[in-house]
């Protein structure tokens, strides 16, 4: 068994348009914490850590084995808080506790037209899938 590390990591998850940058963003910037903030987005596009693009989704195409490679040092470390919309692919052992933002329809509607990269098609398929995501964080971070 590995040691114990002396910080915890946490993991910062919801749809887009939550807050969960500015929330890490914030964490990280506070002396007292001491905490590192890794935005998976970036990280993905600045070590290449996908496999290709999707035109459809207009995003990176996620290589679960790249980035939990890439993120296995600094997380045995500990200290990190970690922003990305999805938790079930980080092993267990790495997250110590698990935040999951929600925004009221209302606003995330109006945050998410406002951002310039959003289809409608993509806006739809996320305020629709906000609901049965809750469900299925719940039941993964309870069961």
């Amino acid at each position: 068994m590995g040691s114990v590390r002396m910080k915890p990591n946490i993991l910062v998850t919801g749809t887009p348009g939550t807050g969960k940058t500015t929330t890490c963003s914030l964490l990280a910037d506070d002396p007292n914490l001491n905490l590192r903030h890794i935005n998976l987005g970036e990280l993905v596009k600045q070590k290449n850590l996908h496999n290709g693009w999707d035109d459809e989704f207009e995003c990176y195409i996620l290589n679960e084995d790249l980035v939990n490679d890439e993120l296995a040092g600094m997380m045995d470390e500990g200290g990190n808080i970690v922003d990305y919309h999805s938790c079930d692919f980080f092993p267990e052992r790495w997250v110590d506790c698990v935040a999951v933002l929600q925004t009221d329809n209302s606003i995330l509607y109006d945050r998410l037209t406002n951002r310039y990269f959003y289809q409608k098609t993509e806006l739809s398929s996320n305020l629709g899938c906000i609901w049965l995501s809750s469900v299925s964080l719940y039941e993964n971070i309870w069961s």
